[in-house]
């Protein structure tokens, strides 16, 4: 098995990142941070940035201006040097229609380097955490919508990454199923997982341990989320964004 890099705590700290995209800009100038151990929701409209920040996060693309500085123990690191303790779900469809979920579970433990000990405990670990236990068969692209996205996620989280990446996670979930996921990703949190994920959905915002607020590619707060609302005197995120949008 492939030696992990070890880690403690963790540490991501963004510096006014600027991104355009010819006459666009997507991002203008944001900074936030983020430390290991808590569940952060970037919450947002279609178009406020989230993708486009998790991509140069990643270092799927190149920012424009600005800094992205990695942590581990209060001592600058690498992108490279963590990379491989990183899991990122992204927004699109990712997984094969005609694998069924035991053989996605066996190409991720293979691609992975996954001791067969470890693998057997993980996957029961996660089947019974999602509820799949009884579709181990079925194709991926015959699964629900909701039971799709967990299957994801239990993909991100076979290797034990100490980073995971969700964009937009539970878009298209039914309400069973996305509280389900939700319970996924606190069990996560327990692991001392840094979880950050994008969500449209102003009701999710209350069930992150912080959240940060973003619209038209601009932050336009970060916090936890009762301090937010009581900040603003709203009751609901939806009145925070009616709220804060009107002042940028």
């Amino acid at each position: 098995m492939k030696a992990r890099f070890s880690m403690n705590k963790i540490e991501i700290e963004i510096k006014n990142i600027k991104k355009k995209f010819k006459d666009t800009e997507a991002l203008k100038g944001v900074s936030m941070k983020f430390e290991s151990g808590k569940l952060y929701g970037i919450i947002g409209p279609a178009g406020a940035g989230k993708t486009t920040l998790f991509r140069l996060m990643l270092e799927l693309m190149a920012k424009d201006e600005g800094s992205i500085i990695y942590q581990l123990d209060n001592q600058k690191t690498d992108f490279n040097k963590i990379k491989d303790s990183i899991a990122y779900m992204p927004q699109t469809q990712s997984l094969y229609a005609d694998l069924s979920i035991e053989e996605h579970l066996k190409f991720f433990r293979d691609l992975y380097g996954i001791e067969k000990s470890v693998y057997e405990k993980k996957k029961q670990e996660l089947l019974s955490l999602t509820r799949l236990e009884k579709f181990l068969d079925r194709p991926a692209g015959k699964l629900s919508g909701g039971m799709y996205k967990k299957l994801g996620l239990m993909c991100a989280l076979l290797r034990s990454p100490k980073i995971m990446f969700l964009d937009e996670p539970t878009n298209g979930v039914d309400p069973i199923s996305r509280r389900e996921f939700w319970e996924m990703l606190h069990t996560a949190v327990e692991d001392g997982i840094l979880v950050l994920m994008t969500t449209a959905y102003m009701d999710e915002a209350e069930r992150c341990g912080e959240v940060v607020l973003m619209e038209n590619g601009l932050v336009l707060g970060q916090g936890e989320p009762k301090e937010l609302l009581q900040k603003e005197k709203v009751s609901n995120f939806d009145e925070y964004f009616l709220k804060r949008g009107n002042l940028k």
